[in-house]
């Protein structure tokens, strides 16, 4: 059975992003569910699925608890970092779909502020990075920086990649974010102020790295027979896959450092929905980093492996660019909801309700996820 358009985004919402809240992460993961809920015109007592993202989100209790579902019907927990948001909408579609539940909600709240559990420290709790706190947090290797950053490094030697292009992906995200009210970086940055920030873990430099943000999104996804006569247009997801890397556990010991999950993942989504990368019209690619960016474009085949660089080149990701990306500010420049808020972002844009970052006449979009030592999701979503 294919889950080509048997499911759609009926609602999204978010909280307000910022650094200093005195909300607990449930707190906003609830603020931004009930958002969601409304936007989609439905109650919360219609909710019957649920998929709170992550381990730093509330359970499945709680928002029956909170919200009084009167009948739960299937809840699950997707532990995958940053690809979580995108393989969620896979098990959503797969759910809806067969007939399971009829409104499912997929929500995260984030943070950094009320709680101690930021990125690095929660790499040890997670069993997927076993490989990592054993044998290379001992030699320093401990933050996601230092982690990844020698995917990036082995991708310039191996293609030439340069810092120049990954700053192209900065750019483009901060562009995006000057006109998103609810992003939090607000000044404008060039090439060579990414070329001149402070070195991180290298090759990556300070604005090569996603924000940390307290903030909460969610989105209500639907069986489309039920959202027809909703409160918007249905988006649909056309198409959606996921992927794991060769030697999940360990960045450095694949025979290939610069391969990721998405790229068995890709080809599954396109297929599914019988289109192409050249008939994106915009994208939300999951930003932890520049340098996942461009090897993203790489693994969904819009360019060549090795040619990502060229790629963003240009101002092609940018306002007016050809493949307009990120135009909510993605985690490099809105915030950094786990990339939940990318889903958030292209719904809104195929809805029509993009903004001033509106991109003329989106139809097709596609988001993806990145989560921990390269998962990988994707989906493919139209304009009802």
């Amino acid at each position: 059975m294919s889950l080509s358009d048997k499911a759609c985004v009926s609602g999204v919402g978010e909280t307000t992003y910022m650094r200093g809240s005195t909300q607990t992460p449930l707190e906003l993961q609830l603020e931004a569910s009930l958002k969601a809920i409304a936007d989609a015109g439905l109650d919360p007592k219609d909710i019957d699925g649920v998929i709170p993202i992550g381990i730093v989100s509330g359970t499945s209790e709680d928002f029956v608890d909170n919200f009084g579902i009167p009948d739960l019907r299937f809840s699950a927990v997707i532990p995958h970092g940053g690809a979580s948001p995108a393989i969620a909408l896979q098990c959503a579609a797969a759910v809806v779909g067969s007939g399971i539940c009829n409104h499912l909600l997929i929500t995260f709240g984030r943070s950094v502020t009320a709680s101690a559990n930021k990125a690095g420290a929660r790499i040890h709790n997670m069993a997927q990075f076993h490989y990592v706190t054993e044998y290379e947090h001992p030699q320093g290797n401990s933050a996601p920086a230092q982690i990844y950053a020698p995917m990036a490094r082995r991708h310039m030697e191996l293609y030439g990649t340069t810092v120049a292009q990954f700053g192209e992906v900065a750019v483009a995200c901060r562009e995006h974010a000057l006109l998103n009210d609810n992003a939090l970086m607000k000044k404008r940055i060039t090439l060579e102020d990414h070329r001149n920030s402070r070195m991180i873990a290298d090759p990556f430099r300070l604005f090569d790295c996603s924000l940390e943000s307290d903030g909460g999104a969610a989105v209500v996804i639907s069986a489309s027979d039920r959202a027809a006569d909703l409160r918007h247009r249905r988006v649909f997801i056309s198409g959606v896959a996921a992927g794991h890397p060769d030697s999940p556990a360990s960045i450095t010991q694949r025979t290939d450092m610069t391969s990721l999950g998405l790229s068995k993942a890709a080809p599954r989504a396109f297929e599914m929905a019988g289109v192409k990368p050249a008939d994106i019209d915009v994208a939300e690619i999951y930003d932890c980093f520049t340098y996942a960016v461009i090897r993203q474009f790489e693994d969904m085949g819009f360019c060549q492996k090795g040619e990502g660089g060229a790629f963003v080149e240009g101002g092609r990701l940018g306002p007016g660019g050809a493949l307009p990306t990120n135009t909510h500010g993605g985690l490099l420049s809105q915030a950094h909801v786990w990339g939940l808020n990318h889903i958030v972002e292209l719904t809104r844009q195929l809805r029509g309700d993009g903004g001033r970052a509106q991109v003329p006449n989106a139809e097709l979009g596609v988001v993806t996820g990145y989560g921990d030592l390269g998962d990988g999701g994707l989906a493919i979503m139209r304009r009802g």
